[in-house]
């Protein structure tokens, strides 16, 4: 996939999906794929069209929406789905253009649009004083087709980042990945700790969660953990530590089921499969020891895994 750069010059012009795109869920799915399947049925090149997450305010206020997917895991959505070009600036660098401005110079000017995709709530231009309405007037003063995806429901509910931000706040992890399509996950940087895991038998990655990323539920969370090409179970407590007191920024401590093996200073993924219990406080450490080795018993359950 290109990134497109002022100067950039798209051959055979664009379709182009419009959108934030944060959590690349179904109802994001289904406009990025309609653009793709345009853009082979006219012979043009696929694109994307969003804004870098963390550079978006919320509702027209000073703080930043909390990320579901980083802008790099954004991008590995786009290209897993056939996604030729993306356009990703800085949310400052276009927030007050006019929304015409916004068609003629972004749209048409550097994108050479043939068709634009967007959902039906799709707004635009300074202060989002353009609709789906203002688009589709736009489009034909430009030559743009325009291509409305109404709102997605499944199982009978509306599909939107909000609602799945309000599922991982509150440990309603399954429906979070329902609505998302996919498993939910976190991409970090594994780093020392204090190691007493390994002296409890119980060896742990510990990862901590960056300000900015949506925070899950803190808690134990049946996990998948990707180690390179290989996928394998995990035990992961998210939270703050507060038994052993040692973490103030939050962490995802894993236990990593049948493994044994260094990963310090590796980007490793672990995907929440299932919210077990909430995080809590042990009078001793052999309270903590023995809830971790029942915690364990449970994810091996949840798997069908048995102790090698």
């Amino acid at each position: 996939m290109i990134e497109i750069t002022k100067g950039y010059e798209p051959d055979k012009g664009t379709v182009c999906a419009l959108g934030l795109f944060d959590g690349v869920h179904r109802g994001h799915r289904l406009v990025i794929s309609t653009a793709v399947s345009l853009a082979q049925e006219l012979g043009a090149r696929s694109a994307v069209f969003t804004f870098r997450t963390d550079t978006v305010t919320s509702k027209g206020h000073d703080g930043r929406i909390e990320m579901i997917l980083t802008d790099e895991e954004k991008r590995r959505h786009f290209e897993d789905m056939g996604v030729e070009l993306l356009y990703s600036p800085n949310f400052r660098e276009l927030k007050d253009m006019t929304a015409e401005q916004f068609v003629r110079d972004i749209l048409v000017g550097l994108l050479k649009c043939r068709a634009v995709v967007c959902g039906s709530d799709f707004r635009f231009g300074k202060g989002a004083e353009g609709d789906c309405d203002t688009l589709s007037l736009y489009g034909r003063i430009y030559g743009v087709d325009v291509h409305i995806c109404d709102k997605l429901s499944y199982k009978g509910e509306e599909v939107s980042s909000t609602a799945i931000r309000e599922s991982i706040r509150t440990g309603r992890i399954e429906k979070a990945n329902e609505l998302l399509g996919y498993i939910f996950g976190l991409r970090l940087r594994v780093e020392h700790g204090r190691e007493l895991g390994r002296t409890w038998n119980f060896p742990t990655i510990n990862q901590t969660i960056p300000p900015g990323q949506i925070m899950p539920k803190f808690g134990v969370y049946a996990t998948r953990v990707q180690i390179g090409s290989e996928e394998k179970f995990g035990v992961t407590n998210i939270g703050v530590k507060p038994t052993l007191k040692a973490h103030d920024a939050p962490l995802a401590e894993t236990y990593i089921l049948d493994f044994d093996g260094d990963l310090y200073g590796q980007e490793i993924e672990i995907m929440l499969d299932k919210f077990i219990r909430p995080e809590k406080g042990f009078d001793s450490i052999d309270d903590l020891r023995a809830q971790i080795a029942k915690d364990t018993a449970k994810v091996r359950r949840f798997y069908g895994v048995d102790e090698e």
